[in-house]
């Protein structure tokens, strides 16, 4: 499409593709809060089923937005099988939403990606989902000043406004909440971590990485069992669980994980990870010549000021009972020793949190948490 001087057309080639992956380091170059992705990770995560088993249930297509000759914007349109049986007919998904501050740009990008999505049959535009609601979801609108940490996502400013007066409204608001872990909790939660600790029900232990494959199919089992009521749910496949785990293995360190069991039975865990992005920042979305040496070494035992929660839960079946908030802070408080002993960490970030969370937002009111981040998902009808 042509929209006067700015065109928009749909990623063809190699080139286009490394276009669309290096356009938010030409963005970003002045913002302190950005932290530059690995670039091989992007490639692999647009490429196809070869390298993210996504496209096994899901269809997408990249554009990108020219104005003479140079790339000044960039966005995915998306429309996934199980988005589709898990949150309605005619839901298509829209992110990797990146551009100048133009809102003609902004508006040539979303036509392209409305089009696209009417053509599979979509009636709505859900998003930004970059590219599943597992991947980095909603646009930050609050909280540019502090860098995002691992999979987490930033944005510039000026987005908010480019989005909204394209006509998008809000569908769900999103929190990362941040606190300090140097010391401990309040006294209140000391006694539950306490009668957790003593409970002849309950037992935790630390992940066991020699058993890295079973343990992770493990959790993720839970996890599609205990999200599953959640607003966006949009289970992960077999596939995906492998995916996932392999990825992930690198970055699991057995004390930051924890799985709990009642009566013998695994029903909830918690997985924290060190804020990578403090790990990655100076290698510019480099892994090659150096920048793969320089990771590993640091990964052996990375020292960090920030920690994330990016996923707990707790099964169905025991999730109105007290023993589930038994176990949450026991899993919380142990990993917040670990942290703090083993890897430096003062602050840990608990994020993200569906705005009705109502338990997760009480645990974060407990604790004493505080709202940093600030991100929103947007619906537009087709």
């Amino acid at each position: 499409m042509n929209m006067q001087d700015i065109t928009v057309r749909r990623c063809e080639s190699r080139a286009d593709y490394k276009a669309f992956v290096d356009l938010p380091f030409r963005l970003y170059k002045d913002d302190p809060s950005w932290r530059p992705p690995l670039k091989m990770d992007v490639h692999q995560l647009i490429a196809g089923p070869k390298t993210n088993p996504w496209f096994l249930h899901a269809r997408a297509a990249f554009f990108l937005a020219e104005r003479g000759g140079r790339v000044v914007g960039r966005i995915s349109a998306q429309v996934d099988e199980l988005v589709l049986e898990n949150m309605g007919a005619g839901t298509g998904q829209w992110g990797m939403f990146e551009t100048e501050n133009d809102q003609r740009i902004a508006n040539a990008l979303f036509t392209a990606a409305a089009d696209w999505l009417r053509q599979q049959g979509m009636t709505r535009m859900l998003g930004p989902f970059s590219l599943s609601i597992w991947d980095e979801p909603g646009l930050l609108v609050g909280g540019f000043d502090l860098p995002p940490t691992v999979m987490m996502g930033h944005h510039l400013a000026y987005y908010e406004d480019l989005v909204t007066a394209d006509g998008h409204q809000t569908a769900k608001t999103i929190y990362a909440y941040e606190l300090p872990i140097e010391e401990g909790f309040p006294p209140a939660v000391a006694r539950i971590v306490d009668f957790a600790e003593k409970s002849d029900r309950i037992r935790m232990r630390q992940v066991d990485k020699s058993r890295f494959d079973e343990e992770a199919a493990l959790i993720l089992e839970i996890l599609n069992d205990a999200w599953s009521d959640n607003w966006g749910f949009v289970p992960l496949t077999d596939a995906e669980v492998a995916h996932v785990g392999k990825k992930l293995k690198p970055i699991v360190y057995e004390d930051l994980i924890r799985i709990c069991e009642v009566d013998g039975e695994p029903v909830a865990f918690m997985i924290t990870l060190p804020d990578l992005n403090e790990l990655t920042q100076d290698l510019n979305g480099r892994l090659f010549p150096f920048g793969w040496a320089k990771l590993l070494w640091r990964l052996r035992r990375p020292q960090v000021s920030r920690m994330r929660v990016p996923l707990m839960g707790v099964r169905k079946t025991h999730q109105s009972g007290r023993l589930a908030t038994f176990m949450a802070f026991l899993m919380i408080e142990h990993i917040r020793r670990a942290s703090v002993a083993n890897y430096g960490a003062t602050r840990g970030e608990i994020g993200w949190i569906l705005e009705d969370n109502k338990p997760m937002l009480s645990i974060a009111d407990v604790i004493k948490s505080k709202i940093t981040k600030t991100y929103r998902v947007y619906e537009k009808a087709l």
